[in-house]
């Protein structure tokens, strides 16, 4: 029977397909058998019957491999002797590594406060306007692209060739410069501002998402609170800072800490257009390196329970707000 677990033949893969579709039906059909049968089966035993395989496999797959990275976090390279907290004393005391984490905090600033910025503004400037739909898809278009997508896109725009008679720049940006008379530059080289350019790319990823929740949450300003403004002679600025501002600060702070956690989390970018060099690392590519380029498991798991500890104060800030929200509602 191991041809289950390894089928070979297309006919054993096709059987294979037909056991897995039984086996669904009859998982569904007992839960469903349960839930017709409310006097006869208790509530508990249903609701387990529904979320308790989901929760094992989550148990599975993400609580146990926290906990196994976790525990490695406290020993050598290898795996092999137990150093306590010397990875993470390392990771918070070496200059390398401290790099890493003011690079990753500047990702974590300006990402989510620019992005939210761009969006905000849009979204008023283009709200109720003739062309509204088609601006906001224009805007919308990057968050439908992959971020190693969006990365060799603006890894092309960032293209640099050396400035020599019969070389033409081919990427987007150093032809501007060349056309306007400034020579071509080596924009993902030169530190600290290539790590500006590539934050530009999930400025431009994220600006969409923003937009999109701000302007939902200006829309559902109620018109009686707009139109009591106006009468109190607001207009312009004003109206914008003291009615819009105010009345969307809970998508505000979603869209904040939602953009946060995902450059938290930015590995693709830096991945695909730099490779973490050229003093562009962040904390979720230098774990990636330790583990699998220098082989130093240890503090690879150190970097990642970091990496983790330090997203779970913006999800809790995210849920409270949320809550919030909904209870304002």
């Amino acid at each position: 029977m191991t041809w289950l677990l390894e089928p070979g033949t297309a006919v054993e893969k096709f059987v294979v397909m037909l056991v897995g579709v039984a086996l669904f039906v009859v998982v569904m059909g007992l839960i469903l058998f349960a839930v017709d049968r409310p006097k006869r089966v208790p509530s508990w035993v249903v609701a387990a019957g529904f979320v308790g395989v989901p929760l094992l496999f989550l148990a599975y797959g993400l609580v146990r491999p926290g906990l196994i990275t976790l525990w490695q976090s406290f020993f050598n390279q290898n795996g092999t002797e137990y150093v306590g907290f010397d990875n993470y004393v390392r990771a918070f005391t070496e200059g390398q590594f401290q790099h890493v984490l003011v690079v990753t905090a500047a990702w974590v600033i300006l990402a989510p406060l620019l992005s939210a910025v761009i969006g905000l503004a849009y979204a008023v400037l283009v709200d109720r306007t003739r062309f509204e739909k088609l601006a906001k898809a224009l805007v919308f278009v990057p968050m439908a692209i992959s971020m190693v997508g969006a990365s060799i896109i603006w890894k092309f725009v960032y293209e640099f060739r050396p400035d020599q008679p019969g070389i033409e720049q081919i990427g987007l940006l150093n032809q501007v410069l060349v056309w306007i008379g400034l020579p071509p530059q080596q924009f993902l080289i030169g530190q600290p501002w290539n790590t500006w350019f590539l934050i530009v790319v999930m400025i431009w990823i994220q600006t969409g998402f923003a937009m999109t929740v701000l302007s939902a949450a200006i829309k559902a300003i109620p018109d009686d609170i707009v139109e009591a403004a106006r009468l109190d002679g607001l207009h312009g600025m004003g109206m914008f800072r003291y009615i819009t501002v105010p009345s969307i600060r809970p998508a505000l702070v979603v869209v904040l800490t939602t953009i946060a956690m995902g450059t938290l989390k930015a590995f693709d970018i830096v991945r695909t257009m730099t490779g973490g060099q050229f003093g562009t690392q962040v904390v979720a590519n230098e774990f990636y390196t330790q583990a699998f380029r220098q082989g130093n498991q240890g503090l690879a798991a150190a970097l990642a329970v970091v990496l983790f500890i330090l997203v779970i104060p913006i999800i809790a800030y995210n849920v409270r707000q949320m809550r919030k929200s909904e209870e304002i509602r």
